[in-house]
């Protein structure tokens, strides 16, 4: 099985979603850091739209001027604006396997599609 890990390596739930991951026999992890290597805003729209959820549902609010700019509030085109223009406001890490994608916070959410 692949898995690809949107990692930030400064982030204890990110690192801890990583060992899990590279702890499992059988799975082929591709880590990307996303801080370096945003993703296009399509490929984030794909990941929100196949984890089941809102793109403000995945906005990094601790740490981040997000609510100051009030994005907790808007709509999802202009998070994804946001999001694609400062990878800082996505929240991390997003794990992608076969089975779906999910925002592991907590961590524990990675065995859902393991």
């Amino acid at each position: 099985m692949k898995a690809t890990i949107w990692h930030n390596p400064n982030c204890s739930k990110s690192r801890l979603a990583l060992e899990t991951l590279q702890a499992r026999d059988g799975v082929e992890v591709e880590v990307i850091q996303y801080l370096k290597n945003p993703p296009t805003r399509e490929k984030l729209a794909q990941l929100y739209r196949d984890a089941g959820m809102a793109a403000r549902d995945g906005l990094r609010t601790t740490g981040t001027d997000a609510k100051e700019r009030g994005l907790t509030e808007r709509d999802d085109d202009t998070v994804l604006d946001a999001m694609v223009a400062d990878p800082r406001l996505i929240e991390r890490p997003l794990v992608e396997t076969d089975k779906g994608v999910r925002l592991c916070r907590p961590p524990e959410k990675i065995e859902e599609i393991l």
